[in-house]
């Protein structure tokens, strides 16, 4: 699963941003300087949901139409939140209770994949909004619970994912090392050897 989050196939959305309101704003990136969006199709949404774990990803109640502009709308919304409260302004909650009253759901019990019991909520129907509902509940919860000097953008220039920075000395930069932090090193070092004497 690690490599799954890490290397996603190619138009897979990372899932690398230690929170999932980030994984929300990072089904957009940028490439070669234009912004893309890795929702194309309701299918889109359903696949990141499942390979997220979240209850109700393989519904097929409603359409798939209906499930990204929903997923959309919450995106827009999520990301307008979460730019607001990092920059210490005010934060407008209607739309996003709206999004939250929408989501009603039970506690259900089940194992694990190995054999532990876990209580999931599992969503009391099956509408778009209710099948977003614990994404909502996500960016609710990094609004009330979290500490926003830690919710951070990759610092390449060329890149707009976002993380919650879960390191210990809490001085993570990049996406991920392994793209834009190399990104980062490689351009150091051609920089360095094109100033050597």
């Amino acid at each position: 699963m690690a490599t799954d989050r890490a290397a996603p196939h190619p138009g897979e959305p990372p899932l690398i941003g230690d929170h999932l309101a980030m994984d929300l704003l990072n089904t957009q990136v940028r490439s070669n300087g234009e912004d893309v969006d890795l929702w194309r199709t309701g299918e889109d949404v359903a696949a990141w949901m499942a390979r997220l774990g979240l209850d109700g990803a393989d519904s097929g109640v409603g359409t798939p139409e209906t499930l990204l502009a929903q997923a959309k709308a919450l995106r827009a919304l999520a990301r307008g939140l979460v730019a607001s409260r990092k920059a210490g302004e005010p934060v407008q909650l209607d739309a996003l209770n709206q999004h939250l009253h929408a989501y009603r759901s039970t506690p259900h019990l089940a194992r694990d994949v190995d054999g532990h019991f876990v209580l999931q909520r599992r969503a009391a129907n099956d509408d778009a909004e209710a099948r977003l509902g614990p994404v909502a509940e996500s960016v609710a919860s990094l609004l009330v619970e979290g500490d926003f000097a830690l919710v951070k953008q990759c610092e390449h220039p060329d890149c707009i994912l976002w993380f919650y920075d879960r390191t210990k000395s809490h001085k993570r930069r990049w996406c991920s090392m392994a793209q834009c932090g190399n990104r980062h090193k490689a351009a150091q070092f051609r920089k360095r050897n094109s100033d050597a004497p």
